[in-house]
């Protein structure tokens, strides 16, 4: 079992995450390789999304797991 402190840690980590890597612009931001006709700046992006929801949503459990206990 995770102490408190600990469960408020890796959830802020998991918020931090997509913060960093979206304000990461340079590593990101070129044309090539394209997916479906999108380039690398668009699909990565998008694809963060999906990531950025997944790491929030399991932050949120966390959190919400140690209320409830």
């Amino acid at each position: 079992m995770l102490s408190m402190n600990t469960k408020y840690l890796i959830a802020g980590i998991l918020i931090v995450i997509p913060f960093i890597v979206y304000f990461a612009i340079p590593t990101y931001n070129r044309v090539n390789p394209e997916i479906g006709g999108l380039t690398f700046f668009y699909w990565y992006q998008t694809l963060w999304l999906g990531i950025s929801a997944l790491l929030f949503g399991i932050a949120a459990y966390i959190l919400d797991r140690e209320v409830k206990q």
